[in-house]
């Protein structure tokens, strides 16, 4: 069973923020800026942490993982905003 999961980062170093998008790519939809929507397995979710716990710096990068619930059943995707209004990422995003 998927899990629906918002991650957020905040990652001090440049070079290390580069690593976490690039692995954060390949587990999710790129919504904003650090912020990805992922839909993962337990496993998934193991692989992941284990993945970025490698990048990021402890005690200087925080990543943040919001538990949104079941994937299935949730129904269609619903995002709003205040202010500027939300579009979807669907070009590659360069980190420079």
């Amino acid at each position: 069973m998927r899990t629906s999961y918002l991650i957020t980062y905040d990652i001090a170093d440049d070079k290390r923020l580069r690593g976490v998008f690039k692995t954060m790519r390949g587990y999710g939809d790129h919504l904003q800026y650090s912020v990805f929507e992922c839909q993962l397995t337990a496993s998934d979710l193991v692989r992941l942490k284990g993945e970025l716990s490698g990048i990021i710096h402890h005690g200087q990068d925080q990543v943040l993982f919001v538990n949104l619930g079941p994937a299935e059943g949730r129904g269609d995707r619903v995002i709003t905003a205040l202010g500027k209004p939300y579009s979807p990422v669907d070009a590659p995003c360069i980190v420079v």
